[in-house]
């Protein structure tokens, strides 16, 4: 197959974890995300500043689709295994820590899932 056929992936997939916590206290406007293939925090660098999309299916439909995009972007790494902190321009919703699962598909084929872009 030449390239042309293959086609190219422009973003990485990675997965919510939690959100940023202490031993108490809950942070929900920062998201901890492991990103596919970065394993320590160098990797992670360059990352920084990139933008982040979690993207869901609603069941309403607005302007021909029900698909929904909350963008945000990679703020700094979080612990040396690959893990980075996100913020959102809205806090993702509780509902990512229980029904998220990482899935083998393109982001937009299942219910939820992260874009590195």
């Amino acid at each position: 197959m030449s390239s042309e056929q293959q086609g190219h992936r422009l973003y990485v997939k990675g997965r919510h974890l939690s959100y940023q916590r202490s031993k108490h206290a809950l942070t929900p406007n920062t998201s901890l995300v492991k990103i596919e293939g970065v394993d320590d925090s160098k990797a992670a660098n360059f990352y920084l500043g990139k933008k982040v999309a979690f993207v869901y299916r609603a069941k309403r439909e607005v302007r021909g689709s029900n698909i929904r995009v909350i963008w945000g972007k990679v703020t700094r790494p979080h612990g040396n295994s690959g893990v980075v902190r996100a913020k959102f321009r809205n806090n993702l919703p509780p509902q990512v820590l229980r029904c998220y699962r990482p899935r083998h598909a393109l982001p937009l084929q299942h219910l939820n899932g992260f874009l590195c872009i």
